[in-house]
């Protein structure tokens, strides 16, 4: 099975884009429209076709700001308040600016959008202020839509390659990367004068409640490979305290969506089947609540659609069991579960790194430029808070543009050949073991203990004893893992990236020395908001001792005011007994 074969080629682009999922095929795609004469590579370590988070599709979009019902003022309010104000408005702001013409894009592509009567784009309210959410009656076809765009622009598609380090060059600008076959074990280095990474969300940070390492809530395949390469190219990432959590179907692992189902009237119920918070839109603050119901006497927590006609029961079925995890149905007809007569359990996820859903990210400005020169970052690793699907093509879509217009002006980076060597040595060094640890038990390792020591509430010693184990099991990998063939070489890569984004998180935690977010950085010793000394950005960087370090930066000065009575809006939704027993 995947022989290890070995060997070398290289390759030069103007743009290498990394991750073929959502972000990175639209940032591919504009790139070429931009400049038809332009060398744009689309590298993924699975194949283009069905990768990415949207591999089986998506139901809907969450934050359409579409003309007559919003405005990117309006969204820029929203998203601020909802991130607890630490938010660089500006690209916050320019992604509410263009995302309704790529909603148009889509259109054009084939995808269709729910529209009303009138013809009109039929978005629902599910956000705590504003009304943001548009169904997709065909999402299932988002992929091959996708692959036709890329198929039509002749992008060039290099299909199981894995990207495992960038590289620099002697100017501190990106040089390209380095990659390995994940079949063969052969490996690529492209040479490009810009690269994009978009290469999704840490999704196999920590564990989920049943074990498996692959019954995760995000895409499994996601594994923070795009956050362990920017940070060992020197690039800040942003927030990474602010993990993310989701209300998810109990056992199930995939979303409960509420969200989905609230514009129908479904709603989260506790044990009495009684609504405990006015929104379901997720944000740290009603996962605070989600968490402090379930621990209560009141839980577990459920998502309730049993009050509803059986009609109306049916089309969320439709939505939720066709698109995105078809998967979904069958869990319910094979536990006996049914939306019309019962209320179904859910559960708190495990945690993970993602923009599209909370903060954390590869710091970048509204350009989607990060802090290495010619390195540009988009979608659900990058840190524009709360951007979903149509935030990785929009900000997707951003990148392409200035990547390509920066390519014009420079050359190739000269860079040092030892990196290639050295990176050559690193990657193949399990294959040389005969014996050892696989790489699945020290992944079931590393996520057990993210589980054990950084799941919040957050404890100081709790966060310290996981930077001490973490650092055993690097020991570990460095000298005991080993792989028999191509494939478990990938998986070991992925637990390199694992344990990379552990260290970063757990560093990240213990910097910031207040509560933010609601439960995504809920500290238990220190229990307030600081806004005096801590309103600002955690940026972690690779220090020169090979650890993460940390600085603040300042929140720039926003483009959109709050008023001060808005600014807690998201704290105010618990719904009091007396109301929740109406």
């Amino acid at each position: 099975m995947d022989e290890i074969r070995g060997g070398l080629s290289e390759f030069e682009c103007d743009v290498l884009v990394i991750g073929g999922g959502t972000a990175g095929p639209m940032a591919a795609l504009r790139a070429r429209k931009k400049n038809p004469k332009a060398n744009v590579v689309l590298l993924e370590k699975a194949n283009v076709k069905r990768s990415g988070a949207i591999s089986m599709g998506m139901d809907g979009l969450n934050n359409s700001v579409i003309p007559g019902y919003a405005t990117p003022e309006q969204y820029t309010k929203e998203i601020t308040i909802a991130n607890d104000g630490i938010v660089d408005q500006a690209a916050v702001y320019k992604y509410a600016q263009n995302c309704f013409s790529i909603i148009q894009e889509l259109d054009n592509f084939g995808i269709r959008f729910q529209k009303n009567q009138n013809g009109d784009y039929d978005v629902k309210k599910v956000h705590h202020i504003g009304t943001y959410v548009l169904p997709m009656p065909n999402g299932e076809t988002v992929k091959k839509a996708l692959y036709r765009q890329l198929r039509r622009e002749r992008v060039l598609i290099s299909n199981r390659f894995m990207a495992t380090r960038l590289l620099t060059g002697k100017d501190g600008r990106v040089a390209g990367a380095i990659c390995v076959n994940t079949r063969s074990a052969e490996f690529l280095v492209i040479r490009a004068k810009a690269v994009i990474l978009c290469m999704g969300a840490a999704g196999r940070l920590g564990l989920p409640t049943s074990g498996y390492l692959f019954g995760t809530y995000e895409n499994a395949a996601n594994s923070g490979d795009g956050y362990a390469m920017a940070y060992h190219a020197g690039a800040g990432l942003s927030n990474l305290e602010c993990y993310q959590i989701n209300p998810l179907i109990k056992d199930y692992n995939g979303p409960s969506c509420a969200y989905v189902a609230g514009p129908f009237g479904g709603y989260t119920a506790n044990n009495e089947g009684n609504r405990f918070i006015e929104c379901d839109y997720w944000s740290g603050q009603m996962m605070q609540e989600f968490y402090n119901e379930l621990q209560s006497g009141k839980g577990p927590v459920f998502l309730k659609l049993n009050h509803l006609a059986p009609e109306t029961v049916a089309e969320i079925e439709r939505v939720l069991h066709i698109v995105e995890r078809p998967t979904r149905g069958r869990f319910h007809a094979h536990r006996g579960t049914d939306y019309k007569e019962s209320m179904i359990e859910m559960h708190i996820s495990e945690i993970g790194f993602c923009s599209g859903h909370s903060a954390s990210g590869v710091y970048v400005d509204e350009f989607a430029r990060t802090t290495v020169n010619g390195l540009y970052a988009a979608g659900d690793m990058a840190s524009v808070p709360h951007n979903y699907m149509l935030g990785a093509f929009t900000n997707g879509a951003v990148a392409g543009e200035d990547a390509i217009d920066f390519v014009k002006e420079v050359d190739f980076a000269e860079y040092d050949l030892a990196e290639i060597t050295a990176e050559q040595e690193r990657v193949l060094a399990p294959t040389k073991r005969e014996d050892g640890v696989p790489p699945n038990q020290i992944e079931y390792k590393i996520r057990r203990l993210v589980n054990d020591y950084l799941q919040p509430p957050k404890v100081t010693r709790k966060m310290e004893l996981a930077q001490s184990r973490f650092a055993e099991v690097r020991e570990d990998m460095n000298n005991q893992m080993y792989a028999r063939d191509s494939h478990e070489l990938m998986r070991a890569m992925e637990a390199y990236s694992i344990l990379d984004c552990a260290d970063m998180a757990a560093a990240a935690s213990l910097f910031r020395t207040e509560s933010r977010w609601g439960l995504y950085h809920n500290r238990v010793e220190y229990p307030g908001r600081d806004d005096e000394n801590w309103f600002c950005h955690s940026i972690l960087t690779k220090g020169a001792d090979g650890v993460p370090s940390l600085t603040k930066k300042p929140v720039a000065p926003y483009l959109i005011e709050i008023e001060e009575h808005e600014r807690d809006a998201y704290y105010k939704q618990r719904i009091q007994t007396s109301e929740a027993a109406e």
